[in-house]
């Protein structure tokens, strides 16, 4: 006697969320390509040298990189360049700069979630979650925390109305998350981190991100999308350190399915994923159909 198909397609499925399966269809919200970019910009890459950056550097359509080494159409080594190339105008750049269109189309997708009520963000300590900051002078004066609370799948999206501007000497803080963490800065214009500022996240820009003297992305990237982007004298890194080891860049927590944007389970910092109850109710489905499928399996080897 065999197995209701439809039985057997749910019985894989909730084989599947057992085993904590990801569907095939689901990808990461920054793709590959433009996941392995640190810097990208549109128009051009200035560096005021020297900079340190892990990571891709690249431009498209523009070519035009001063102060990187760089000959148009080519990946090119540079010593201010680790784990990655200057790339001028190359298909990788063209790709990487087609996904970043889309990722921030994903980013909108998500709405506006909580609007803050000061453009300034100085002082917060703000759960995971997709936050709307208004255009202001600054949007951080001074330190903002963002608390995991234990999630190592944590992800802080910030819809930015407008400009991100950090004050001189800020600080972004990731704390109580792990490496599938991620923090999105969805900028609608431009980016501009202050001098020494230390900087998290990656800022997904409409047009052109700039770092002032020595300022810091710790763990992220920048990329803009139709402009430039201008650094001088920084440090970036799409490879975070101590507690965030193993992050990518803080570009984890989504995912890109058939259905749209997908938040990622929550997941303890060093442990496995806790099932909520709705998610237990369905494994106890799965566990029925188990059952059930032994039986037929059972009764078609007696038969």
């Amino acid at each position: 006697m065999a197995m209701p198909k439809q039985l057997s397609i749910l019985s894989l499925a909730m084989i599947g969320a057992l085993c904590g399966v990801v569907p095939a269809w689901a990808t990461p919200l920054l793709g590959s390509d433009l996941a392995s970019f640190t810097v990208l910009g549109a128009e051009t890459v200035t560096n005021v040298p020297t900079s340190t950056i892990n990571g891709n550097v690249g431009v498209w359509p523009g070519s035009a990189l001063p102060g990187f080494a760089s000959v148009s159409g080519t990946a090119t080594a540079d010593g201010q360049v680790t784990g990655g190339l200057v790339h001028s105008n190359t298909a990788l750049a063209l790709s990487a700069q087609a996904q970043l269109t889309t990722a921030r189309n994903n980013l909108d997708s998500l709405g506006t979630g909580t609007t803050l009520t000061l453009a300034d963000m100085v002082g917060l300590i703000l759960a995971p979650g997709v936050y709307t900051v208004h255009a202001g002078t600054t949007n951080l004066s001074g330190a903002l925390t963002l608390d995991g609370q234990g999630n190592a799948n944590a992800v802080w999206v910030f819809q930015m109305d407008s400009d991100l501007i950090t004050s001189p000497n800020s600080v972004v803080n990731v704390i109580n998350t792990g490496a599938g963490a991620g923090v999105y800065w969805n900028v609608r214009s431009s980016a501009t981190i202050g001098t020494d500022t230390e900087f998290m996240g990656n800022i997904l820009a409409l047009t052109s991100i700039t770092l002032k003297t020595e300022a810091t992305n710790l763990c992220g990237r920048a990329l803009a999308d139709t402009g430039a982007v201008t650094l001088e004298m920084n440090t970036l890194s799409g490879i975070c350190a101590g507690d965030l080891f193993g992050a990518n860049g803080l570009s984890g927590g989504l995912d890109v399915t058939a259905q749209g944007v997908a938040f990622l389970p929550s997941t303890p910092i060093g442990g496995g994923s806790v099932p909520e109850p709705a998610t237990m109710a369905l494994l106890g489905l799965g566990f029925v159909g188990l059952g059930l499928s032994r039986r037929w399996r059972a009764a078609e080897i007696n038969s």
